[in-house]
């Protein structure tokens, strides 16, 4: 089987193509624009091995998108490609509508095309999974959960993109037949994610004794899923998922915001020897996000019941991995906070 991930030198495309090629046969081409968030450094070594493929492409360009898939004869498309950070989408929205929208338009007009022209046993082979996020449906109350048929409301320039993306994914599956799937997940954390998400900022800021900004009160809940189990899903989804559903992937570790904050505070004052809550000291509340969601929370009953998911790593034994994953693998971060993201204020509206 030959799987084509976009957006693969990404933090998610990465952990994906990492279990791909460990832990299946599968071959896997990996096309990534390499915008900011992307590197290479991720998939160190892989360009020996001979299941592996990387393609340095935007999938806007159709040209370049048309003769990978001639090129390689993908079975499987996972969309991964996208820009991601809600605070960069408040600062300015325009490469989340050329990458979220246009760029998936531009996958399924081809890969349309691509599996009209395939014989009959690679036409039933064939699958077409766009990744998504759980910020699509909005914002939650103190109670409830997201499920597959909650009602799309989203809050932000970057979860309206990815919204948009879901809709064009399945009016593609309704209108012209194209087997394709969709996968919204929680927030994901582990090894390799670029340092302006709250999980790895916290961490370095924690390291190096800054302030460790939380929005408002850090009373915002989010579900965490380790990177790892959700490269999992993926794989299962994209292999066994029935074309025209949705599958909605969770960690059942629902935290505040100031809750993971300390926990990560704890990891590393534990990890470095240090006086315990010495770190917690940093902690500094800021002007909340404009429009941020309160709660998110992912009822996961669908992945578990047809597909047999459940995520394995424990969100403490994970956090605590991922502290010292960060603390070992400065050689890896260090050029980012020097050159490409310094951990400052993004998303402020003026």
């Amino acid at each position: 089987m030959k799987i084509l991930v976009t957006g693969g030198a990404g933090f998610i495309g990465s952990a994906l193509i990492r279990h791909l090629i460990a832990d299946t046969d599968a071959s896997v081409v990996n096309v990534d624009k390499l915008t900011y968030a992307g590197d290479l450094r991720t998939l160190e070594g892989f360009d020996a091995r001979p299941r592996y493929h990387f393609e340095q492409h935007d999938i806007c360009d159709r040209d370049a998108m048309a003769a990978i898939f001639a090129r390689h004869r993908p079975d499987i498309v996972m969309n991964l490609a996208a820009e991601t950070h809600v605070d960069r989408s408040i600062d300015g929205s325009a490469p989340f509508i050329a990458t979220n929208i246009v760029g998936t338009h531009t996958l399924l007009e081809l890969a349309l095309g691509y599996w009209r022209g395939l014989d009959g046993e690679g036409r039933q082979r064939f699958r077409f999974h766009h990744v998504s996020t759980d910020e699509v449906f909005g914002a939650l109350g103190q109670s409830g959960a997201f499920d597959e048929d909650s009602p799309y409301r989203p809050n932000s320039p970057y979860s309206a993109s990815k919204a948009a993306s879901d809709h064009l994914v399945r009016a593609w599956h309704h209108t012209y037949g194209l087997p394709a799937v969709v996968s919204n997940c929680s927030n994901n954390y582990g090894p390799f994610q670029f340092p302006e998400k709250l999980i790895p900022l916290t961490i370095l800021n924690c390291i190096a004794d800054k302030a460790l900004p939380v929005y408002g009160r850090g009373e915002n809940v989010r579900d965490w899923l380790h990177v790892e189990d959700h490269a999992r899903a993926l794989h299962l989804i994209a292999t066994r998922g029935e074309p025209g559903r949705s599958y909605a992937v969770g960690g059942n570790s629902e935290r505040t915001n100031l809750e993971v904050v300390t926990a990560i505070c704890d990891a590393v004052d534990a990890a470095l020897g240090r006086k315990g809550g010495s770190s917690a000291q940093l902690i500094t509340f800021v002007a909340d996000r404009p429009g941020h969601d309160f709660r998110y929370a992912i009822d996961a009953g669908r992945i578990a019941r047809e597909l047999g998911f459940a995520p394995s790593i424990d969100f403490a034994a994970g956090l605590r991995r991922t502290v010292r994953w960060y603390l070992e693998h400065e050689a890896w971060w260090r050029p980012l906070i020097e050159h490409r993201y310094a951990g400052q204020r993004l998303g402020l509206v003026s």
